[in-house]
């Protein structure tokens, strides 16, 4: 891999892949949206070059390079929080936006497409998530990836494109602003109370310099037409994750567990099965939940 495109490469995972592209010498095309505050987030070097290009752009996007790429990381997705995740018209454009990617990789020269899916997709399971586990997602946000992943396949092979998916668990990291974990940083720094549920749900969860060496691992050396859930591959109790962030930022920080009811959907399984990831790409996750939360830390200090 020499080139890459990226599409919503402000968060957290984009933002570490970019770092990790850089690092590898690859060069970096970003397509980011005009005005977006975020943009601040993208990784100044000379192998990146920024692009402006809504969603809604992506169908007639001309390379501003004239260089051909390689690999086209879509991560580009809108109403990803609260009640847009099922405002079903715009999940539905979400899909025809991803098609319109592949599309564009294929213009811009791309032999692969890897596209970021969700474990929304799988909705409530009891069990380790593998590209095998019976997809029934419960809103539309989970609909709209399983429906995206599943026609951009057909869609990139009909264009003689390599295709991968990868369903992603919960990521941590620098330039997240909304997941619990910046929540529970945010609130124990300031020494505010934390009102969470009992804590009892088995969850995954992995640092995002971890993701984006296995979007990179994916890119080399992933298999065609597959489905790769990305996690750390091992879990525990949320509570667990809390008490040791609690103990690393402030272990006098007050916590009532239980404050918050569960929710109707709540997920209170999440784990992902990485064995077929480790053995088809030789990726193994380096950083643990303790060291991912001190390096964020200093990171956002």
């Amino acid at each position: 891999m020499k080139r890459a495109v990226i599409t919503g490469a402000t968060g957290s995972i984009g933002t570490a892949l970019i770092d990790e592209l850089i690092a590898g010498g690859v060069e970096v095309l970003v397509l980011c949206r005009e005005g977006s505050s975020r943009n601040d987030n993208i990784p100044v070097s000379s192998l990146v070059t920024r692009a402006y290009c809504d969603l809604d752009g992506l169908k007639n996007f001309v390379n501003p390079t004239d260089k051909p790429y390689d690999v086209f990381f879509h991560f580009a997705w809108a109403g990803t929080t609260g009640a847009s995740r099922n405002d079903m018209p715009l999940q539905n454009k979400n899909v025809e936006y991803a098609l319109d990617a592949v599309c564009l990789a294929k213009r811009m020269g791309c032999h692969t497409f890897i596209g970021a899916g969700s474990q929304a997709e799988y909705g409530r399971v009891n069990c380790a998530l593998t590209a095998d586990t019976p997809a029934f997602p419960e809103n539309g946000y989970g609909m709209a990836k399983l429906c995206a992943g599943q026609m951009t396949r057909v869609l990139a092979h009909s264009l003689g494109l390599r295709h991968i998916w990868v369903r992603i668990l919960s990521v941590f990291g620098a330039q997240t602003s909304t997941d619990l974990i910046s929540y529970l940083i945010s609130s124990f720094e300031k020494n505010v109370p934390v009102c969470c549920t009992k804590g009892e749900q088995m969850w995954d969860y992995l640092y995002n310099k971890d993701a984006a060496s296995a979007f990179c691992a994916i890119a080399e050396r992933g298999i065609d037409g597959k489905i790769y859930p990305l996690g750390s591959g091992s879990g525990r109790r949320l509570k667990e994750y809390i008490e040791a962030v609690r103990r690393i930022v402030n272990p006098d920080a007050v916590i009532d567990y239980g404050a918050r009811p569960y929710g109707e959907k709540e997920v209170m399984y999440l784990l992902a099965d990485v064995s077929e990831l480790e053995r088809d790409t030789g990726w193994k996750c380096s950083y643990s939940f303790e060291k991912g939360i001190m390096e964020m830390i200093s990171l956002t200090r």
